[in-house]
């Protein structure tokens, strides 16, 4: 214990949401100093990593046959171990240059109820990149924490955490999360539900970073009279040529109305499961939003609708679970009861 506290007290901790659409690192000095996508572009005949993060995006449906543009996590979970160490050890250069004797403690949040060989091969990916040692935070913890939540009173806290693999609902209470529902639609199946309705409908191919971005610029849960209208390029399936078409935020609530409702359905299940003294807890106190999805606009009012709580969107959601996930590592003798490893 003496040793831990030495060592801490002269390496540079970090703080790491590894996401799947995005991959976000802090440190108490430099404070946010990573938020890139989760995206690694390799040579596969050579072997070697050509771009990691915002620059590898760039390469999503561009590349000839031997570049790849990989996303190594896929449901907040490692998909491919090699190409996650590559990119964690890549990001963590960019913080701590140059040689250090004492290497840094690292804080990772993680999706609720993974298994433990998924939980091991995070560890093993934090350590592989020069970690002294690794800790594990459950990502709607973190989320509850960074959003200054009670989170070790004896009180129901309720949070939805929209990432890019995965959304999760849990109710939080005594330093531990005493239910929760997490299902596999989030930020990617809601690009995918836009490339789905688009093809469909207008009989148009587009690509990943364009639904994307329709998403981000007139994605909603509700009317929005007030949206912009844009014009989206792709491929006819038809033709096979180039052609353009244009998008109003009622097509694409249209191809979001599945995915919202699936995240909506696991609420429902969620509070269904959850005992009476939290559930008159959360009544009172409401639900947070975090997370890439709930910048989606008019879900915090559609989700109120149906459930009838209070629900507020965290003030800065991207950074909601690695500012609580920083918290938490940056006082331990508070918040060591959050950790799970």
């Amino acid at each position: 214990m003496f040793l831990q506290r030495f060592f801490s007290s002269f390496g540079e901790n970090i703080a790491m949401d590894l996401g799947t659409a995005n991959t976000l690192l802090y440190t108490k000095s430099a404070g946010i100093a990573v938020n890139e996508p989760s995206v690694v572009a390799m040579d596969v005949h050579k072997g070697t990593v050509l771009a990691v993060g915002r620059a590898a995006k760039d390469f999503l449906g561009r590349t000839p046959q031997r570049i790849r543009a990989i996303r190594p996590m896929k449901d907040g979970v490692i998909a491919d171990f090699e190409v996650t160490r590559e990119m964690i050890a890549f990001f963590v250069r960019k913080i701590i240059k140059g040689f250090r004797i004492i290497k840094p403690s690292m804080a990772i949040c993680i999706p609720t109820g993974i298994t433990q060989v998924e939980k091991r091969a995070v560890i093993e990916s934090g350590m592989d990149a020069g970690a002294r040692e690794v800790l594990l935070i459950e990502e709607p913890m973190a989320a509850a924490i960074g959003a200054n939540l009670p989170v070790l009173e004896p009180q129901g806290n309720l949070v939805l955490d929209i990432g890019g693999g995965t959304s999760e609902v849990a109710v939080i209470t005594l330093s531990a999360i005493a239910h929760y529902e997490s299902v596999r639609v989030a930020g990617d199946v809601m690009d995918r539900a836009v490339q789905r309705y688009v093809r469909d409908v207008f009989r148009l191919e587009i690509g990943d970073n364009t639904a994307e971005n329709v998403k981000k610029l007139i994605g909603c849960a509700i009317p929005m009279p007030d949206a912009p209208v844009i014009e989206v390029s792709g491929k006819d399936i038809s033709l096979g040529t180039p052609k353009v078409i244009r998008l109003t935020e009622g097509h694409v609530r249209e191809a979001l109305k599945e995915p919202i409702q699936t995240i909506i359905d696991a609420i429902f299940r969620a509070l269904e499961k959850t005992p009476p003294e939290l559930a008159g807890d959360i009544y009172r106190n409401g639900m947070l939003i975090a997370g890439g999805g709930a910048l989606i606009r008019g879900l915090d009012r559609r989700i109120a609708e149906v459930t009838k709580l209070n629900v507020v969107v965290d003030a800065e959601p991207l950074t909601t679970v690695l500012r609580g996930t920083a918290r938490a590592m940056e006082d331990k003798e508070r918040f060591g009861g959050v950790f799970i490893n």
